[in-house]
Formats: structure tokens, sequence, C-alpha cells
């Protein structure tokens, strides 16, 4: 056989991305914006996970991590953003419009997941800006209910208007139909803004060391027996969290090892 029937008789390769429609844009301001995709029938992922999201650029793919917004059981898949003036992708990515397509990474993956934690009776989620993501996935996952007594959501921005798509994400969890009654139990939503007044107005580690987030919300300061934490946001944030969350005695998890406190190191850099 020759070296071309060869090549033309070899199975095709398997392509690393999905190629999927956008079913939505919306732009919550000049910098943020969320879009939805079609949802291939084969793609499962766990609440929190990440994947790589991208378009095609001079005939290559230009991707970055992306938490997955939308719970697992959802027909379409979600996704927030910011846009970096400097980027490569998200200037283009905030051009995308319905119709047009994007590229998906196949395999998600990624340590915000409530496997990588071990039993406990509170869940905290601290987030900033866009580092809300991977929790709005988790608010709206039933297993987060099942498994812990209180889940808390903190959110901290610079402004309050980039507090506007966690408050729409939770909006929707209350009035979700499977799991809305017992988020209206136990979910609770903390925001905070760094550069305006706000109902409550400072750095996430400020609020947690004055104590501040837990008068607001009325429990107990955190503590290692009963208390799990997840950590998503600014290089910064995560440093100063996982210091503070290891100095009261936190054991950092993961899908291997279960632990106290779990972050998502995919999106720093």
């Amino acid at each position: 056989m020759s070296e071309a029937a060869q090549a033309s008789a070899a199975p095709a390769k398997p392509k690393p991305f999905f190629e999927l429609n956008v079913v939505q844009v919306r732009h919550w301001n000049d910098n943020l914006f969320s879009f939805r995709l079609e949802r291939p029938e084969s793609f499962r992922f766990r609440s929190g996970e990440f994947v790589m999201i991208g378009l095609e650029v001079d005939g290559k793919p230009l991707v970055r991590a992306y938490s997955v917004v939308s719970p697992f059981w959802e027909e379409e898949l979600e996704f927030y953003s910011i846009i970096a003036p400097d980027g490569k992708l998200t200037p283009r990515l905030k051009k995308i419009q319905e119709g047009d397509t994007v590229l998906m990474g196949k395999k998600p993956t990624g340590t915000l997941v409530l496997d990588a934690l071990a039993p406990g009776r509170n869940l905290y989620m601290l987030s900033t800006g866009t580092g809300v993501a991977p929790f709005a996935s988790l608010i709206r996952d039933p297993e987060t209910y099942e498994k812990f007594e209180k889940v808390v959501l903190t959110h901290t921005c610079r402004t309050n208007a980039e507090l506007a798509y966690g408050q729409d994400v939770v909006k929707r969890t209350l009035e979700d139909p499977l799991i809305g009654e017992e988020a209206q139990e136990k979910l609770i939503h903390f925001q905070s803004v760094t550069q305006e007044e706000g109902e409550h107005k400072g750095r996430i580690t400020t609020l947690i060391e004055n104590g501040e987030l837990f008068r607001a919300i009325g429990v107990d300061e955190f503590h290692p027996e009963q208390d799990r934490i997840m950590i998503c946001g600014s290089e910064y944030m995560l440093k100063d969290l996982k210091e503070m969350a290891e100095s009261r005695g936190f054991i950092e998890g993961s899908n291997a090892a279960p632990g106290q406190f779990v972050i998502e190191k995919a999106f720093v850099g």
C-alpha cells in the first residue's frame, strides 16, 4: 500500500476541542460578560470544575481556563468572564454573538469540588471578582445542601455594579424548582466592595480578621472541626486566605486527599 493510501486509511485523529454554538451573550458592564453555549451530549463535569475555552485565531486555538458556571444538570453551559485590556483572548471573546462558534476543551478538571473536602457542618465559598464563577455552579448542586447545614457565599468586588452577576445567580438559585427550597433555608450571601460605599466595605480578608463577616451572618468564627472553605479569586487573595486558613489549623485538600480547605490556582497569572 502506498504512503498516500496508508494515510487516507488511517483513522482521523480526534479533535481536542468541541466546536460549540453560542446560544446567548450578556454584557453586565464594559468589563464583564457571560455567555451560554450549546452542551454536547457526551460532556460531563463536577460542580466547581473548569474547562479550556477559546477561539480559533490564525488557524490555532487560543484558549484559557474558565469555570463552568451552570449546574451539572442544565442543558446549556454558561461561563463568566472579565475583559483583560491587554489580554490576547478576552478582547476577542467579548465580541462573540449568538450563532458564533467557541472552542471548549473536552476534559474538565479542578480542585474546587466537593470531593476535595472532608465532611463538615458549614461550607464557606470565598470569592473575589469573577472568582464567583465556580461557586455559581456549586450553589445549584443538590449535593452541596445534602452535605452542609450552612452554605455561605461571599463575593467581594471593587464596585457595587460588579456584584450584579453574583446577585443574579443567587436569585436564580433561590427561585430554582430543584434546589430553591433548600437554598432558601441554608444559603447565605455576603457581599462587600472595596472602592465604594456598600452594605459591607473592605477586602474579605479584612472582614474575616476583624470579625465583621461572622457578625453579619450570625455565626462563630472559622474552626477546622466544623467549617470547610473554598477560595477563588486574585493571586493576592489566594495567598492571604491560604495563610489565614493554615494559621487557624485548616489542612489543604485535593481530589486525592480531602481536607478542610481548597483553592483554585488555575486562573492565577
